[in-house]
């Protein structure tokens, strides 16, 4: 109901102005009527082909879903099967667009995905986690235009979990004026928050595509949860021709908090006026709240302790794969919700625009991760492949990537902790990179901590650990030894449950195979260092279960039960909390 909310305000912020102006933007879902074809296929980008014998479906579509499972397919990718594929669409001519720019915008496509407009190569994209756009305007004609997209996901495994395959999430076309607010173009920040007034900074770049310098008017209202304003201003700028950044204030007094309790919104409606004429209106959701981490008192938000009870989460759900409906969403963050969750690990990719909007209504914390590995693959085709692919302008992969990432999260209040990578394995040889990668995020955004999985030094604010914080005395002694870095659990305890299996005998495995250390000449020593697990009868009593099935009781675990890993928790206030895996 929330997240419905959202919609509505945003739509009844700007309902008061005339259809003229309203028609200045427009934002189109065009996830409906496509065609596809499993398979390569020769000179499909072109619209002289016929496609008419193509399958019709409508999109998010995961067509790895659709293929059969067998041993010969990874295991990584649930043994279903990848592949190339194509898809078109028919775009018809509207005669609004005359004179105005018009932008086809992905929200995820995974992955190596091609596009063509009328058998001209727009470009292309690696990357099947990041959401890109690209400009149609000078290859549009009047009547039927024609949309291509080839997507190749051959080379399995691309990831050491289930991608999906295809263009699984959707897919908008969007129109502007000449001048407009450039694609994930404003940056709102709130440095200093009280509950009696709040200082609101609003940072926008203004794309000027006219061809000549033009006097602006740019006028900004701060729209409440109830659609009242509570703080406006009006900027004269003379904006030169391509890129303007324009930078303003604002004072909110008596400020709704954002919390997990309270996930009050505030929208930055920016209206630019010129020539008497409303050249575009973009409405930016944010919220007001402040973040404070200590390595001493650990994690608080608006000056009151919190606790992340978090869990890790792959965005995947069964039986519709990768390709996840918006309702699907929301019934899950819903469930975590009501069972005390209050933070989500984005393991180990960035998630869907849609997922962001949720959390920021629903009042779920995001510690969002930006990558898995980096320059050095984990899984044999993975990203890593591509880390440094050289891209026209003479950016590489991961820093446009990162950057678009960046850009478009970075004013969800929702979003409280970066994380730059996960189990980055010798990441300590290589901390060139990892100083690259930490620098970009606070040079787009200073308002955030960084952090990073299984990694406890140099080039991050947060020490993250993994299993490395599960035994005895760990986080003790890394505070020790560290007291002026905070730290959080990133992926802890690693706790493996099946639902409906049940076992009364602990074991320190999943799988009822000898835990490595009870072999090893220090066993004593090795065995001491983790918490008990308490058997819970003489002899097994569940015998009917497959091995290969971890119990649903809290007594299988990695390294430290639930209940242990909670009462560390609980116990240290230096210790930010824990996200759960999985």
């Amino acid at each position: 109901m929330k997240y419905r909310l959202l919609l509505l305000l945003v739509f009844t912020t700007t309902a008061y102005l005339s259809a003229s102006a309203q028609s200045a933007r427009t934002r189109t879902n065009i996830d409906f009527n496509w065609r596809f074809h499993l398979g390569d296929i020769n000179n499909a980008q072109y619209p002289s082909f016929h496609d008419s014998h193509w399958e019709r479906l409508d999109l998010p579509h995961d067509f790895s879903m659709e293929g059969k499972y067998d041993s010969s397919n990874s295991r990584a990718n649930a043994f279903l099967p990848g592949g190339t594929c194509w898809y078109r669409k028919t775009i018809d001519w509207n005669k609004d667009w005359t004179g105005k720019l018009v932008f086809i915008q992905f929200d995820g496509v995974y992955m190596n995905s091609r596009l063509w407009i009328n058998g001209h190569f727009l470009g292309e994209r690696v990357n099947g986690y990041i959401g890109f756009r690209f400009n149609l305007t000078p290859y549009l004609k009047e009547g039927k235009n024609i949309l291509a997209v080839r997507v190749d996901n051959s080379k399995i495994p691309s990831a050491r979990w289930y991608t999906g395959s295809g263009i699984y999430r959707h897919v908008w076309l969007i129109t502007t004026d000449k001048i407009h607010i450039a694609h994930n173009g404003t940056y709102v920040r709130t440095p200093e928050t009280t509950e009696h007034a709040a200082g609101v900074l609003l940072t926008a770049v203004i794309d000027n595509a006219s061809g000549s310098r033009v006097p602006v008017v740019v006028t900004s209202a701060i729209v409440n949860k109830e659609g009242k304003e509570v703080a406006e201003s009006k900027l004269p700028v003379l904006l030169d021709t391509g890129l303007n950044n324009i930078s303003d204030s604002f004072i909110v007094q008596h400020p709704s908090l954002w919390s997990p309790q309270h996930p009050d919104m505030y929208y930055v409606k920016t209206v630019i006026e010129a020539h008497h004429r409303i050249q575009d209106i973009y409405t930016t959701p944010f919220g007001i709240r402040q973040l404070t981490f200590s390595p001493v008192s650990g994690f608080k938000l608006n000056g009151k302790p919190v606790k992340f009870r978090g869990v890790c989460d792959h965005q995947s759900i069964s039986p519709v794969g990768a390709a996840v409906p918006d309702d699907m969403i929301h019934y899950r963050l819903g469930m975590l919700k009501k069972m005390g969750c209050n933070a989500i690990r984005t393991s180990h990719n960035p998630r869907s625009p849609v997922f962001y909007n949720m959390c920021d209504t629903m009042g779920i914390m995001v510690m969002d991760e930006a990558f898995d590995g980096w320059d050095h693959t984990k899984a044999k085709y993975d990203y890593g492949l591509y880390w440094n692919k050289q891209l026209p302008g003479g950016q590489v992969e991961w820093k446009k990537d990162l950057t678009d990432f960046i850009k478009r999260d970075r004013n969800h209040p929702c979003v409280v902790i970066w994380s730059q990578g996960n189990e980055v394995w010798g990441y300590e040889k290589e901390l060139n990179v990892q100083k690259e990668i930490y620098e970009v995020f606070h040079t787009l955004d200073s308002t955030r901590p960084v952090t990073q999985a299984w990694a406890d030094k140099k080039y991050l604010d947060i020490a993250g650990f993994n299993a490395n914080g599960e035994q005895r005395d760990d986080l003790e002694k890394f505070h020790q030894a560290h007291p002026d870095m905070p730290m959080i659990g990133t992926e802890m305890p690693h706790t493996r449950q099946t639902r409906g299996v049940y076992r009364t005998m602990a074991a320190f495995n999943p799988w009822d195979k000898p835990y490595p250390w009870t072999r090893s000449k220090d066993s004593a020593k090795k065995a001491a260092a983790h918490y008990p697990l308490e058997n819970l009868s003489d002899h097994e009593i569940f015998t009917q279960y497959d091995p290969r099935y971890a119990s649903g009781y809290d007594n299988q675990t990695l390294n430290i039960s639930i209940r242990e890993a909670y009462k560390q928790v609980q116990r240290d206030p230096f210790f930010m909390g824990e996200f759960r895996w999985t």
